[in-house]
């Protein structure tokens, strides 16, 4: 102030404005910064069009999931869940409306022959002594037929002899009127006659034997009338007497007492279900599978059964013809009865439909099977799309029949949205 008071000059003039040494440095870090994020967008320009140059398109190796394709043992098979069911569970039924009687309970054990009820059934008792007392009529008849006709083949037969003996005195007599004819003592009228006599007799006797041919067969053929009434009497009382015996439930088998269908001292109807037992020494695996193994599951085949932790082997017994809800049912038996079984007990099954030993194979996923025709195979940072014939196809695994080696590495992503590309490229 007291410069500019007095009037005297100051440096100002001579003062030069200078950057300090931290100023350039921070310019020459921009500049840098810039210079790398150019260089950077070069980069990625390079690699986004050597990428279009490539390949069709590209994927990230995170979404890809492969598998390398392997040569070894293959094995086909069938997973189901299964219920432990009796083989023989037998249930008797009404032979005739009746009245039911049980003689046991659920659940009680029994052995074959074991009376487990009966049923009081009027009508077909009745039938049974109605039909028995026509069969004892029968018998009667048939008695008085047999006698009837040995009587009338013995007076057949007596006629016979009787024409026989005729004959034999006929003969007598033409002799000793033929020697006096000879020495002519009488007439030529008396021999003709004793030769007529003789003719006569022989001619009674063939007419006796053949009546009593015919009257034999004629008395034979109404007997074996007769016998056949009796028989289908018989029959039919035997019938009836199997009918009556059903009445008594008697257990078929040994085993248990499984339900009693009617309520007891009920008025059940012919036919009607009235008992079940089941055999707990013969009890299978009932399994359903989906309806496409329909036609490879086949009797005989092997199993592996599952029941609370244990492995039992078995066979296949047999496989449904009906399909319900696309599914067909069929039926384990085991190897070896195993012991502790209960009915309807949960497990699973697993049949053997194929095994091989040496099989290229490769693993199976949701977006390959036995149609695909084209998988993308890794060649470095690609993947190429490859034609393939696959064959059968495991729970886990797929047969390789054709296009691809032991040791490729095919992609199991789902690959869908790339089906037309012939190569795919894979970024990071």
């Amino acid at each position: 102030m007291l410069l500019r008071e007095v009037g005297m000059r100051g440096t100002e003039s001579q003062d030069r404005a200078v950057a300090s040494q931290i100023d350039r440095r921070l310019i020459y870090k921009r500049y840098a910064i810039i210079g790398g994020g150019v260089l950077a967008l070069l980069l990625l320009a390079v690699w986004s069009v050597r990428a279009w140059v490539v390949s069709d398109k590209v994927i990230t190796r995170a979404r890809l999931r492969t598998a390398v394709v392997e040569r070894g043992p293959f094995v086909r098979d069938v997973a189901a869940t299964g219920i432990v069911v009796a083989a023989v569970s037998p249930t008797l039924f009404a032979e005739a409306p009746g009245t039911v009687i049980y003689k046991v309970r659920a659940g009680d054990v029994v052995k074959p022959g074991d009376v487990l009820g009966n049923v009081d059934s009027a009508s077909l008792t009745n039938e049974y002594e109605r039909e028995r007392a026509t069969l004892a009529s029968a018998e009667a008849t048939l008695n008085s037929k047999i006698i009837e006709v040995r009587r009338s083949i013995m007076k057949s037969s007596q006629g016979s002899d009787l024409a026989k003996v005729q004959i034999t005195a006929a003969e007598r007599e033409f002799k000793r009127a033929d020697d006096a004819w000879n020495i002519h003592v009488i007439p030529e009228r008396d021999w003709k006659r004793a030769q007529d006599d003789l003719e006569t007799a022989k001619l009674n006797y063939a007419h006796a034997v053949a009546t009593g041919g015919l009257e034999k067969d004629s008395l034979e053929l109404e007997l074996r009338s007769q016998r056949a009434t009796r028989d289908a009497q018989a029959l039919k009382v035997a019938r009836l007497k199997q009918r009556v015996d059903a009445l008594t439930l008697r257990s078929p088998v040994a085993g248990i007492v499984a339900t009693l269908a009617q309520v007891e001292r009920t008025q059940v109807a012919e036919n009607a279900p009235l008992v079940t037992v089941v055999d707990l020494s013969a009890l299978e695996i009932e399994f359903q599978v989906a309806e496409s193994y329909a036609n490879e599951i086949r009797p005989g085949m092997s199993a592996e059964v599952t029941l609370d932790g244990r492995k039992l082997t078995g066979t296949v017994a047999g496989i449904s013809p009906d399909v319900k809800n696309s599914q067909v049912t069929g039926r384990v038996r085991f190897a070896e009865q195993p012991q502790g079984l209960r009915q309807n007990q949960r497990s699973s099954v697993r049949i053997v439909l194929d095994e091989r030993s040496d099989v290229l194979k490769v693993a199976r996923s949701p977006f390959n099977d036995s149609d695909t025709r084209f998988v993308y195979v890794v060649r470095d940072d690609s993947a190429v799309r490859t034609p393939v014939e696959f064959g059968a196809a495991a729970i886990g695994e797929m047969e390789i029949r054709n296009g691809l080696a032991a040791g490729d590495e095919i992609v199991l992503s789902d690959m869908r949205d790339y089906r037309d590309a012939p190569s795919v490229h894979i970024g990071n």
